[in-house]
C-alpha cells in the first residue's frame, strides 16, 4: 500500500491506509465533565471538553472511510481490588476513585461517569480497552488486538495530553509504532503541560513521534485516491 504526506513536525508523516488506526484515550465523563473526578481534583473540566468538537470531526471522517477505530477508558473494577493505595490518595481529591459522586462512583467501571462523553461514544465493531493504569498498553490487550488487524500506525487522540495521551505514545514507540499526535484533539488542564507534552513527541528529530493539527490530516485525507480510502 501506498504512503500519503502528512504535514507535521518534525517533518512530514508517512501515513499508511492500509495499517493505521484512531486511538481515542479516555475522553471519559469522569475528566470531562463537572462533578467527575478532573473536578474533584480542581480542575477546570471546560479546558479539556475544547477537544470534543475536532476529535468527533476527526472520528466522524475516519468512520467513513472504514478506517480501524478503538477507544480506550481508565477506571477500575468495582471491588477496587485492582487500585494500588497510593494511587487512591494522590492528589487529594475532594472525591478519591471510588468514592460516590453525581455521576456514579468516580473511575468505576460500569458507573455512568466512567463512560464516554455522548458525543464520541464507541460504534459496533469499536474495540474498548479498559484499563487501571495511565498507559493505554499497561496490563491490557491492545497490542494484540492492534497487531490482529495489522496496524503499525496511530493518530493519538484524547486527554490528558502530559498524562495519558504521552504515556501511551511513549509506550506505543517501544513496541514500534508510529504515532501521529493532532495538538488540537489532545489537552489537558494545564495549557503549559500540553505544550510541553508536544514539544517532548517532536523533539529530536520526533523521540516519539509527530505532531500535527486536524486540519492538516483531514485535507490530507480528502485528497487520498478513492481506491485507497477503505483499506
Amino acid at each position: 500500500m501506498n504512503t500519503f504526506s502528512i504535514p507535521a513536525e518534525p517533518y512530514d508523516f508517512a501515513l499508511r491506509p492500509d495499517a493505521c488506526a484512531l486511538l481515542v484515550i479516555d475522553m471519559q465523563r469522569d475528566f470531562l465533565e463537572p462533578g467527575g473526578f478532573g473536578e474533584s481534583l480542581g480542575n477546570d473540566v471546560s479546558l479539556l471538553r475544547r477537544t470534543i468538537a475536532p476529535i468527533r470531526t476527526l472520528l466522524a471522517a475516519w468512520r467513513a472511510l472504514a478506517w480501524p477505530v478503538l477507544h480506550t477508558r481508565e477506571g477500575h473494577a468495582p471491588d477496587l481490588s485492582d487500585l494500588h493505595a497510593s494511587k487512591r490518595m494522590r492528589g487529594s481529591p475532594s472525591r478519591g476513585i471510588g468514592d460516590p459522586g453525581p455521576m456514579g462512583r468516580i473511575l468505576v467501571r460500569g458507573e455512568p461517569g466512567h463512560e464516554i462523553v455522548p458525543e464520541l461514544v464507541p460504534v459496533a465493531g469499536e474495540p474498548v480497552v479498559d484499563k487501571r493504569g495511565k498507559g493505554a498498553f499497561y496490563a491490557t490487550d491492545l497490542d494484540v488486538l492492534l497487531q490482529a488487524r495489522g496496524i503499525r500506525q496511530l493518530v493519538v487522540v484524547g486527554v490528558t495530553t502530559e498524562v495519558c495521551v504521552h504515556t501511551t505514545v511513549r509506550e506505543a514507540n517501544d513496541r514500534g509504532y508510529e504515532c501521529l499526535v493532532p495538538s488540537d484533539c489532545t489537552g489537558s488542564y494545564f495549557p503549559e503541560f500540553h505544550e510541553a507534552g508536544l514539544a517532548m513527541i517532536k523533539a529530536q528529530g520526533g523521540i516519539f513521534g509527530w505532531v500535527t493539527r486536524s486540519p492538516e490530516l483531514l485535507a490530507a485525507i480528502e485528497r487520498l485516491p478513492s481506491s485507497t480510502k477503505s483499506p
